[in-house]
């Protein structure tokens, strides 16, 4: 049997110096940064008098800081070949696959550890079997990973109703054609900032900033509301108020193994090709990384299990369960979208 760490209850020492300032004592919360909600001129139910427009541009972005600062620019901005970019999303991901990567750096060679998280439409663990022949760059790959397992469970736990402010349901922007794509592209940057030797910070900011720019990231603000004056009605619509779900129009769900950008329809210019992104499956030796750890929730009663795994013996899943809810999600969506256009087409006829 193996020999179990709960990882809040001893002390252990990383062995980078990207460790430094990174508590494992405190577990971050899994929204870091509060931010975006798609599209601008965004209005919320019963608050009236108030727009949202989380709109920035690259001169705003400013530098990046572990776990949040307030001078850190936070908002949408546009790039031709990533579309939608949600800078909060980006940046959350970036500091949990820095956390992470130290947590495993602690954990390599010790055997199974426990790490308790916090609840998330029920009580989440992550297992770790990290082998102590993992290499740094192992580690790397298996922290991106498991930071996008987490942040796809948000986005898979808000569609079936948890939210972070009680009673306020988050569904309305659950799987939006910007989410997955920022948090897959914010574990890239911290994957990439890891492999630096410059202090995190500084890698992060700079790369932040390349990445955009390989992403042909617009220079104004107006070229960002230009695009999303392009989909609206079409992606979203801000004739409707938060948290109403038809708020959001267009959302991607196909999103297990690769996130693809959402550009604009009718872009005029000759960008190049826009670019996809990978999630992390493989180690440097070809094997899977799922092999190295385990991500648990005990659902909570939203969920109906019954319904989605016929035959479950528990209200406990894991990351591999994830494409069996994803397919559920998708039916859910084409039967909203067929919702969506008989309203549309019987309001027309009134």
């Amino acid at each position: 049997m193996l020999l179990s760490f709960v990882i809040s209850s001893v002390t252990i020492h990383a062995q980078s110096a990207h460790d430094e300032g990174v508590n494992l004592d405190k577990i971050p919360p899994r929204i870091i940064r509060a931010c975006c909600a798609f599209g601008y001129d965004l209005k919320l139910w019963g608050v009236p008098f108030v727009n949202i427009d989380q709109v920035i541009s690259i001169d705003d972005l400013g530098e990046h800081h572990y776990m949040g600062n307030k001078s850190e620019g936070t908002g949408t901005i546009y790039t031709n070949k990533g579309g939608f970019i949600d800078m909060g999303h980006l940046r959350d991901q970036i500091d949990w696959t820095r956390y992470l990567y130290t947590t495993i750096l602690n954990s390599r060679g010790k055997g199974e550890v426990i790490l308790p998280l916090r609840n998330e439409a029920g009580r989440k663990t992550l297992y770790l079997n990290v082998p102590a022949q993992f290499d740094n760059n192992d580690c790397i790959l298996l922290a991106g990973k498991i930071a996008y397992d987490f942040s796809l469970w948000h986005e898979i736990s808000t569609w079936f109703g948890a939210s972070t402010i009680p009673l306020m349901s988050e569904k309305f922007s659950s799987f939006s054609v910007e989410d997955v794509y920022s948090n897959l592209l914010g574990v890239h940057v911290g994957m990439k900032a890891l492999r630096s030797k410059q202090p995190f910070n500084v890698a992060a900011t700079q790369i932040i900033e390349s990445t955009l720019d390989s992403l042909d990231v617009v220079k104004t603000v107006k070229e960002t509301y230009d695009a999303y004056n392009a989909v609206n009605n079409k992606w979203y619509t801000n004739k409707k108020r938060i948290p109403r779900k038809n708020i959001t129009l267009k959302r991607d769900p196909d999103v297990l193994h690769s996130s693809r950008p959402w550009i604009i329809p009718n872009q005029t210019s000759n960008r190049g090709n826009p670019i996809i992104l990978d999630v992390p499956i493989l180690n440097t030796k070809g094997e899977l990384l799922t092999g190295f750890y385990q991500f648990t929730i005990d659902l909570n009663y939203r969920f109906p299990v019954e319904e989605i795994f016929p035959g479950h013996e528990s209200r406990i899943i894991s990351q591999d369960d994830f494409g069996v809810m994803l397919n559920r999600i998708t039916d859910d969506l084409q039967i909203m979208e067929q919702n969506l256009l008989a309203e549309n087409k019987e309001s027309l006829q009134k």
